[in-house]
C-alpha cells in the first residue's frame, strides 16, 4: 500500500458514496487507475465494505457505555467461551482484549439504564468465569471519526 492508496482510503472514509470520478479528482487521478486500486484494496480485504454512520440518539440507543471485564481465569477453554458469546451480544459494538489490570474492554450501546441493567444480568453474568466488571458511562463525546491519521512513512506489507 502507497500513499495515494492511503488517500484512497481517507476519501472513502470521509465519504463512502462519492462516485468513482469524485474519488479520482480527490486524489488526483485519472478514473481508470483510481478504480482499478480501489478494486485492488477490496481484493486484498483491506477495504472489507461500506457501512452507513447512524446517530446512536435518533436510532434510539442514546446511551455508551464502556464496560472493562477481568476473567477469572485466563485458560484457552475460557478465553474461548468468553469471546465466543461476546461474538452474539448484539448491544456490543466493539470488544477489545487489554493489556494491565483488566482482559477486556466493551463498547455497549443501550436504551437507558434499565436495558443496561438487563444487560449486564442476562447477557453478560450469565457466560460465567468474569472476575469483575467495571462501566463507565458516557456523557459527552468529544471527538468521534472513522477516518485514519496519515502515515507519513511507507510501511514495508
Amino acid at each position: 500500500m502507497d500513499a495515494k492508496d492511503r488517500q484512497i482510503i481517507r476519501a472513502l472514509q470521509k465519504n463512502g458514496r462519492m462516485s468513482n470520478q469524485d474519488l479520482a479528482d480527490a486524489v488526483q487521478l485519472s478514473p481508470s487507475p483510481c478504480l482499478r486500486r480501489l478494486r485492488n484494496l477490496e481484493a486484498d480485504g483491506i477495504i472489507r465494505g461500506f457501512s452507513a454512520e447512524v446517530d446512536e440518539k435518533a436510532y434510539g440507543l442514546p446511551i455508551t457505555v464502556f464496560v472493562r471485564i477481568k476473567l477469572e481465569h485466563h485458560n484457552a477453554g475460557d478465553v474461548q467461551n468468553f469471546e465466543r458469546h461476546i461474538l452474539n451480544i448484539d448491544e456490543v459494538l466493539e470488544c477489545h482484549v487489554l493489556t494491565g489490570v483488566t482482559d477486556y474492554q466493551l463498547r455497549v450501546v443501550v436504551a437507558d439504564l434499565n436495558a443496561y441493567e438487563d444487560f449486564i444480568r442476562k447477557r453478560i453474568h450469565p457466560i460465567g468465569g468474569i472476575a469483575s466488571i467495571d462501566t463507565s458511562f458516557v456523557y459527552s463525546t468529544v471527538k468521534k471519526t472513522s477516518v485514519f491519521p496519515m502515515v507519513h512513512r511507507e510501511h514495508p506489507s
